[in-house]
């Protein structure tokens, strides 16, 4: 069964909302939400392809878009490619022009609504920013908040609080002002053992490489966020069986944070993504000056701690 190659955009209005479209009755996945775009055809490429999907479905012209994420999912009367792009400037006022229904959605609200299987992964590289940050450790958890705020006033939306220094009241302690200091502002992922999630039902948590071997099941219930470390494709295999949201693959270059580790470079990375299907962070020597390569590679965005922490944090 040949796979049907699909061009879909993520399409955001001025207020971050997200633009999604009902499928037709009569079509396959009928009466479920998605992610406009359409079949890419012979000779075209999934950015023509989704320019022109895109005039004929909305009635919008896309200026400039980008790839997001690509996902290879087997329906039992179907294979497809979702080729996702998120449409960066578009011009025109979006209307159902095939007479669809739309709704412009916001995107922690994208999970209420009901998407072919498919597109799940789409809700969540929706959902997250292009850049993470890992908390430095060794900082006083007085210097750490006042980095953090500066943080996350330059715009940080997602935050993992990293800091094994700390003995487990300090640490716990510490997530407790992180969490609400970025109440409205950040998602904050939590690291440590698992028996503390409960303690943080609002926080999201990133799963060590040794704890991702541990737990075949997800560990902890849909709807909060889970992410993993990871740094071959065995384990990116046994995140995406667990159902994680998102990863981090790494070290892409040299690190100080881990000095001895093999660099797996832009191209193994770039080929590790291939056929993946979760949104990932890039991780390892890298800054905000490699986003643009990671996006090439596959990747969701950049992650860090030195490259994304404020210089001053007195």
């Amino acid at each position: 069964m040949k796979r049907l190659h699909v061009a879909a955009g993520v399409i955001r209005r001025s207020d971050g909302h997200v633009l999604i479209a009902r499928r037709p009755l009569d079509k396959h996945q009928g009466g479920l939400w998605e992610f406009p775009g359409g079949k890419v055809e012979e000779g075209e490429t999934a950015e023509t392809a989704l320019a022109r999907e895109l005039a004929e479905e909305l009635g919008i012209d896309v200026a400039a878009a980008r790839p997001l994420i690509k996902i290879r999912h087997d329906y039992p009367d179907k294979q497809v490619l979702l080729d996702v792009w998120e449409v960066l400037t578009f011009s025109g006022e979006p209307h159902g022009a095939e007479g669809q229904p739309l709704a412009w959605v916001a995107p922690d609200d994208l999970p209420s609504y009901s998407f072919p299987a498919a597109n799940h992964p789409i809700i969540s590289a929706a959902r997250l920013p292009d850049h993470y940050l890992i908390t430095p450790d060794n900082l006083r958890p007085r210097e750490l908040l006042n980095g953090l705020a500066l943080a996350l006033d330059a715009g940080i939306r997602l935050v993992q609080l990293r800091s094994p220094s700390l003995d487990e009241a300090d640490y716990r302690s510490l997530a407790a002002e992180v969490l609400d200091m970025c109440i409205g502002r950040a998602r904050v992922m939590l690291k440590g053992p698992l028996e503390w999630a409960s303690e943080f039902p609002e926080a999201g948590w990133h799963l060590t490489t040794q704890q991702l071997r541990q737990h075949a099941k997800r560990p902890i219930v849909p709807g909060r966020w889970l992410a993993a470390s990871c740094h071959n494709a065995a384990e990116m295999n046994l995140a995406s069986m667990m159902g994680v949201d998102f990863i981090t693959v790494s070290p892409i270059l040299p690190t100080a944070t881990h000095p001895k580790a093999q660099p797996l470079g832009w191209q193994c990375a770039a080929e590790l993504l291939t056929g993946f299907g979760l949104p990932a962070y890039l991780l390892g020597g890298l800054g905000p000056g490699d986003l643009a390569q990671a996006w090439r590679a596959g990747a969701q965005g950049v992650a860090g701690i030195r490259a994304f922490w404020p210089d001053k944090t007195a």
